[in-house]
């Protein structure tokens, strides 16, 4: 199993060049120990993230590491040109010399999706016809493209990928129809939330996956050519005691984050459907399996019955959450590289 780091960058009440210069050290230290990929959320008006405009943070942490691949999970589409998202993708292909993965995404918030004048309701059809424009961009030197939301003619493309024909495309999903429509494309697939949810949602993507037959990009290092991830929040210290001492604060105040959009929009009279898949508490999310924590030993073993359980071959942890300080961040880090890592390598 490859081991990956997902990241918020979110408010964790300090300046914010030094949350930059904290989490570009973070990004060189899980360079140093082996990860896979570091994913980097979008999100807007929020202190969820503070980088709402991924392509940026990316170019610095392109820069920051040697061997980790890195990408946003997920870039929301229906708030690009296309055009330009093509020219980003390409730059930071090559500023990562061949190191970029794509998620890409319609947006799971209504309000940021608003925000933009973009109608949720509307914003699955504006990310489909976003995506064909991309995809086809990325493997041209003139794009003509005609869809009901975005058109192009005879567009010089100047740019073009390192990696050929593009950098691997991924989507995230908590629901059934996310993860079917990413099998029947052949992307790599990440998921989250309680373990019986995120099984739902790998075993509908394993079904699309095998009516297409492959994946549309294989990798070789993922058995059967797909990543099928999981999403996990990991707080490593080297006794359970010490772990919950900061990982249940941290937690905490991410789950504030999570809700601090809804809450504030809704104080002001407006309503959504919008429901996201984590408890309302750190012992919550202790039982449905979202958040891991303890010694060494404790955080192996359920990540191992984890993976046993819901058949995945990549894991996603989210090792420095809310405020947690840089030492704690390094430290659950060394921990996770020197004593979980090597366990998970041979699973």
């Amino acid at each position: 199993m490859k081991i990956g780091l997902f990241d918020h960058v979110e408010d964790g009440h300090r300046p914010l060049a030094a949350l930059f210069d904290e989490r570009l050290q973070f990004a060189a230290a899980a360079d140093e120990a082996g990860i896979y990929c570091l994913h980097v959320a979008e999100h807007h008006a929020t202190p969820l993230n503070m980088v709402p405009v991924p392509g940026v943070y990316l170019g610095a942490v392109a820069r920051a590491t040697r061997r980790m691949r890195l990408g946003p999970l997920v870039y929301l589409l229906p708030l690009y040109s296309p055009l330009r998202m093509i020219e980003e993708i390409c730059m930071l292909d090559h500023l990562s010399h061949g190191r970029l993965d794509v998620g890409v995404g319609r947006g799971v918030s209504p309000y940021e999706l608003k925000f933009h004048h973009v109608e949720h309701d509307g914003a699955r059809e504006i990310f489909i016809d976003a995506f064909k424009c991309v995809s086809a961009g990325l493997t041209t030197d003139t794009l003509t493209y005609r869809g009901k939301h975005f058109a192009y003619e005879n567009v010089p493309i100047a740019l073009r990928p390192l990696q050929q024909p593009h950098p691997p495309f991924w989507y995230a999903s908590s629901n059934i129809a996310g993860a079917t429509w990413a099998g029947e494309l052949g992307l790599h697939f990440v998921t989250l939330g309680p373990i019986p949810s995120a099984k739902a949602a790998i075993d509908a993507y394993r079904q699309a996956l095998g009516k297409r037959g492959a994946p549309a990009q294989p990798k070789a290092e993922f058995p059967g050519g797909a990543a099928i991830g999981i999403s996990r929040y990991i707080f490593v210290a080297d006794t359970d005691a010490d772990a919950r001492r900061f990982a249940k604060p941290a937690t905490e105040l991410h789950l504030a984050h999570l809700n601090w959009l809804r809450r504030k929009v809704e104080s002001a009279g407006a309503t959504s459907r919008l429901s996201l898949p984590f408890g309302a508490t750190y012992e919550d999310c202790i039982m449905d399996g979202s958040v891991i924590a303890g010694s060494p030993q404790t955080v192996r073993a359920e990540i191992e019955r984890q993976t046993a359980a819901l058949g995945i071959n990549y894991l996603l942890g989210y090792l420095f959450v809310g405020n947690m300080t840089l030492a704690h961040a390094l430290r659950s880090l060394a921990l996770f590289g020197a004593e979980v890592m090597p366990h998970l390598a041979k699973i």
